[in-house]
Order: C-alpha cells, then structure tokens, then sequence
C-alpha cells in the first residue's frame, strides 16, 4: 500500500465528510486506521442500514441449518398475522423479493408500518401492486420482516441468534440491536458495533465465509449473498453515468455491487463495510457524510491506485504526516468567557410551557468548563461542556439524540453517551455542541442571554442538512428566577 495514497484519502474525507472512523485492511492485515475524537475504536456506532448485510448473513446461517430456504411464501411464517383479503402478489411474495428488495411495493411502507404497534401485520397489510421480485424498491420493511422469520423459525431474536454463530467467533462483543414495540429486532436498522467489528464482517466474506481456518456462513450463501440478484431501475437522465454510480450495479440478498467489481454494505450518512475481492481488502468506515456517493468516489480515487501488487518501500514522509492528521473533529469556535458569563454563572431561569417538558435550567461557567443542568421529567439533567476540548459524559435530555427513524428508539429518560464542547460567539451568545459519539449525529445548543432572560435552540445535525434547516424541537425561552 502507498502510504501517500491512504493519506490523501483521509486528508480528502475529512475536509468534505464528517468522518467518524476508518480501517482498511489488506491481505489480512491492519493497514491503516484512524478515529476522530470523540469517536474511537472502543466505542460501538449506529449502522443504519448496514444492519441489512448482518440481517441477511443471519438468514443465510438460517437457511445453511435447514430452518428455511430462499423460496419459501412470507406469509408460510405469519398465519395468524395476513389479512382477511389475500392478494395474489402477497401470496406470491417469497423470503428471497425480501432479500433482493424486490416485494413489489409501488410505495416504501416502513414509515407507515413503524406507526404500528404490530409492525409484522402492517407490512403484510401494505398493497402490493408488482409482481415479487421484478422490481426493485429499496424497502426497510422487508428486512424487518426477514428479522420476524428467523425469530419465528429460530425462537431467537436476530441479535441472539447471530451471537454464538456469528459474534463470538469474530470476537464481536457487546453488540447492539433496536427491536419493534414486540420486541423483534428491526433488522433493518438500529445494530451498534465497533467500526473493527465491521471491518471483520467485511473480511468474513472477503475469505467466502472463513474465519481463522474455520467455516462460519457457507461460501455458496456469500457468492449468491453478493452477487448481482436485480437491476435497479437505471434513470432516463442520470446527473452523472450509470456506469458511474455505485447505487446503479446490481444487488444482491441486501449487499449492493459497486463499480470496479466490489461489493458493499452500507448505511445512512456513510457507515461502509466495503469488499475489494481483486485486491484482497476491505474498508470500514463510519461517518455523517451528506455526499455517500462522494464519499466512495474518494475511496476509488485515492485507495484503489495505492494498492500495488508488489511490496513497496517505507514512506517515512508519509508516515509523518499521517501521524499529524487531525484527530478530533471541530470544536466550536469563539471565547472560553465573556462578559455575560459572570452575570449569569450560578443562575437559574424557569422556562416557559415545553413540549420536551423542561421546568428549569441553571447554567455554572467555570475557568475550564461549564455545566447546563435542566431540570425536566425525569429529574435533574446535566451536561458538561469543555472549552475547546470534549467532555465526555451522558444525558437523558428529552428528543436526544437526533434521529433518521423513529421506529425502535429507546423510551425518553434512556441515558445517552455524548460529548460536548462550547464557545462564546460574543458577548451574549453561548453555542455547545452534543456529539452523541455512538450515532452519527450531533445537536447544536444555541443560548442566548438578554436582559434577565435566556432562548435556548436547538439544531439537530440531520436537520441541518435539509434544504430548509429547522429542528423539530421547540426553541425554550426562560425569565431569570432571582437577580
């Protein structure tokens, strides 16, 4: 590997990514690996929809032990759950339209059906108008339901079914995975591991299957898993070509093809697990990235021509400046004080009728660090924030941390970890930043102190994002409770 390569890849990502982590490994081996703090390797990460490649490896280990098989009938599994009316592309649906996205919906039904309490019953009652596996639609859903038919056949949720045949083998500890309000493992999404355990996810197809000598998934299951199963619907008008586009090459049993013969999972904001079979590598990575496309057009741009088939010289210069990269992600720019900061330490403003239910908050500048401590349902709410440095700690703040899907979010007053760090942007304006270092996400807090009174706002780093940027959340005003 060219260590001039994998440097401008991380110099690159940084600047038009916000990158979490990274790890490529060839051959087997570690070659480079890099987290920006308040991330780092200990800690697990959210993988949105790369929790499909893991949903899939459990029905691939499912159907290697004779619970099912690829063409068995969806509804086979839920009797008591299919509606009065069977229609006939319902009846036709199989595990493998699950698989390749290919139910036959004409509209996605993941938002309606996650407004349900039986998830199962609300997907089987959605319309199919296609014909099952003709059309691809990408489809959350469908993969929650392949999560309910391995819990069905196995009696095991997807988590715990993956455990001993998948997790312990690989050493993958402490893994996560959201369940549905029946307690299903969405499948979907909502799995946390570490972006090490997605590397060696991605080394376990990498070697068809193997790892350390020892069978795991059946290699006929990662070659049929991986490869090209449906066409996507290629537009008449492509911004940029087909041939280009890495959401365009085909897919697989929830694994997408990628340009220069590679293979994929990913997940929302750029969590990757990509495999590189001509090149004997694979690359994990997590992010908040608004431009996926992007991010994987760095990859083919800078990490491809790096790998050389032939053993290269130390890059001692290289090597230099890759130990010098940033590791820690923007902290928020201004002034450890201001003039406010005096008036208002110590005090405590009751805030106006919310609907996040917050009564009070009090806010203590120190010469290091400052502490905002609400006061809501669930009790006294702190947060400690460092001047220009993250402190790390947890909060129950209500409709933290921002989410992409709402369906499997753990009940409020549910502790999260986060980091935060805060700067005066003048005289009256304090601005924290809350990384919730196991999600992609983060919140901007905005206080603003005026005359006996505070606003605070809040600006989720999703919606941030959006064309027309506004936080669901109320912006909380407060009167000074004593001068």
């Amino acid at each position: 590997m060219a260590s001039a390569g994998i440097l401008a890849f991380l110099e690159a990502a940084a600047r038009g990514h916000e990158m979490h982590s990274f790890m490529l490994v060839r051959h087997g081996r570690v070659v480079a690996e890099h987290w920006w703090h308040p991330y780092g390797p200990e800690h697990r990460h959210t993988l949105y929809s790369l929790s499909k490649s893991f949903a899939s490896t459990a029905v691939g280990l499912a159907v290697a032990e004779g619970r099912l098989s690829v063409q068995d009938r969806v509804i086979s599994f839920f009797q008591e759950d299919r509606p009065q009316s069977l229609d006939d592309n319902l009846v036709a649906l199989r595990v493998k339209d699950l698989l390749t996205m290919s139910a036959g919906h004409e509209k996605e039904p993941t938002q309606t059906m996650i407004r349900e309490k039986h998830w199962v019953k609300a997907f089987l009652a959605a319309p199919i108008k296609h014909k099952p596996g003709t059309v691809f639609l990408y489809n959350s859903g469908a993969t929650y339901m392949l999560s309910a038919i391995v819990q069905r056949v196995t009696g095991q949720r997807l988590v715990d079914y993956l455990q001993p045949r998948l997790f312990a083998p690989l050493g993958i500890e402490g893994a996560t995975w959201e369940t549905c309000p029946r307690g299903i493992s969405i499948g979907g999404w909502g799995l946390s591991v570490r972006t090490e355990d997605i590397a060696k996810f991605a080394q376990l197809y990498l070697q068809k299957g193997v790892w350390q000598g020892r069978p795991i998934l059946p290699a006929a299951w990662v070659e049929e898993a991986t490869a090209a199963q449906i066409q996507q619907p290629l537009p008449a008008n492509p911004s940029r070509p087909n041939e280009r586009n890495d959401w365009l090459q085909g897919y697989g049993y929830q694994f997408w093809r990628c340009t220069h013969r590679a293979y994929r999972g990913d997940g929302a904001f750029g969590q990757y697990a990509i495999v590189l079979p001509e090149h004997d590598a694979v690359i994990a990575m997590t992010s908040e990235s608004r431009n996926m496309q992007g991010q994987l057009d760095l990859v083919w741009e800078h990490l491809l021509p790096a790998m050389s088939a032939k053993p290269l010289p130390p890059d001692a210069s290289a090597q230099t400046r890759l130990k010098a990269l940033a590791a820690t992600l923007p902290l928020p720019s201004g002034q450890r004080s201001a003039a406010a900061a005096g008036l208002v330490s110590g005090k405590s403003y009751r805030l106006e009728a919310n609907t996040l239910g917050l009564e009070e908050v009090r806010f203590e500048f120190g010469r290091r660090d400052c502490e905002i401590v609400f006061q809501g349902p669930t009790g006294r709410v702190p947060l400690a924030c460092g001047y220009w440095e993250w402190r790390c700690g947890q909060t129950a703040l209500p409709g933290t941390p921002p989410r992409l899907v709402a369906g499997g979010a753990p009940p409020p007053g549910t502790p999260h970890k986060v980091a935060t760090a805060g700067a005066w942007r003048d005289d009256r304006t304090f601005v924290a930043v809350l990384r919730y270092y196991e999600t992609p996400h983060h919140d901007t807090l905005t206080c603003r102190f005026e005359d006996g009174r505070v606003s605070l706002a809040f600006m989720s780093s999703i919606a941030a994002m959006s064309a027309t940027p506004k936080d669901p959340r109320p912006a909380l005003t407060g009167r000074l409770l004593s001068r």
